[in-house]
């Protein structure tokens, strides 16, 4: 079983990854800011991010995956949220922007999340 890192600041959102993941037998850590989501990213120890883009900031979630690219995070970071939604910009497909190996809008059913989680663990984007 993997080992996930979810970075949202809505709580509810936290819960519900976490339990979708969990009952699967995945392990799932939590952060609810950039800084937090920086520091346990870094520490090695998870085989995917799951990264919201507004958090405390509009763009934090972009900057987060942004600078652990910059500090050589192989890992695959899936980014979840409704931001393209509110923004109109399709987020999917610019890795020059956003530095993210999958996009999902928000709200996601769990088949969606674990489908897109089982590519991405393969190394299927």
């Amino acid at each position: 079983m993997a080992t996930f890192l979810a970075v949202d600041d809505d709580e509810d959102v936290l819960v519900a990854v976490k339990t979708i993941l969990e009952a699967r037998g995945h392990t799932v850590e939590t952060a609810t800011d950039k800084g937090e989501g920086m520091r346990l990213a870094l520490s090695g120890r998870h085989d995917l991010l799951i990264l919201d883009v507004m958090m405390a900031e509009p763009d934090d979630g972009i900057a987060l995956a942004q600078d652990l690219r910059k500090a050589g995070f192989k890992k695959p970071i899936l980014m979840m949220s409704n931001i393209s939604k509110v923004s109109g910009f399709d987020y999917s497909g610019r890795s020059e922007v956003v530095p993210v190996d999958g996009f999902l809008e928000k709200p996601v059913s769990p088949k969606v999340l674990m489908a897109k989680v089982e590519a991405l663990l393969k190394g299927v984007k």
